[in-house]
């Protein structure tokens, strides 16, 4: 069975609607790390503000920045994203499903949440990721076959993280 899973859904923010619902669905279940995130938009910007939530501690990150009403292009803030992964790294070994809400220009650039997802397989930490269909070929490159494409259905994906989590547990 594969240990590495992911998503992509279409639509903006449907893969992090998706896996808060799947968070949701293992509260109590599995012990989790990673994160889900959450945007939000602004009536006066461009750009949404988007948090990230960190399933070890719940605390929750502002990894966007605000560049002002007209700001184009990527407001990814890269320090807090770098403290996302650190704290994400550090809650791997007391976890049962690495869970991270994308696989985005980071991660297909070798940054960002790419080395954690690769120590998981690594350690044998079952790995849940949304990617979208632009960074999908760089993702399929890095999991090199050993990913397993999930369907867009909770009771499913929730399933197949309740088994691949148990069986890291036991």
């Amino acid at each position: 069975m594969m240990r590495l899973g992911y998503i992509s859904l279409p639509g903006r923010g449907a893969s992090d609607l998706f896996l808060a619902q799947v968070v949701d669905a293992l509260a109590g279940r599995l012990t989790l790390c990673g994160t889900v995130q959450t945007n939000t938009a602004r009536a006066d910007r461009r750009k949404c503000d988007m948090d990230l939530r960190l399933l070890s501690s719940g605390q929750v990150l502002r990894i966007s920045e605000d560049r002002g009403a007209f700001a184009r292009g990527c407001t990814l803030d890269t320090s807090v994203l770098a403290q996302a992964v650190a704290t994400t790294e550090a809650a791997l070994s007391g976890s049962e499903l690495l869970i991270v809400n994308k696989f985005g220009k980071s991660e297909a650039e070798g940054g960002g949440f790419a080395p954690v997802i690769g120590e998981a397989v690594c350690l044998g930490l079952p790995v849940l990721v949304g990617v979208n269909a632009l960074n999908l070929p760089a993702f399929e490159a890095f999991a090199d076959g050993m990913a397993e494409g999930l369907p867009a259905d909770l009771a499913y994906v929730t399933d197949w993280c309740l088994r691949t989590g148990q069986r890291h547990a036991a």
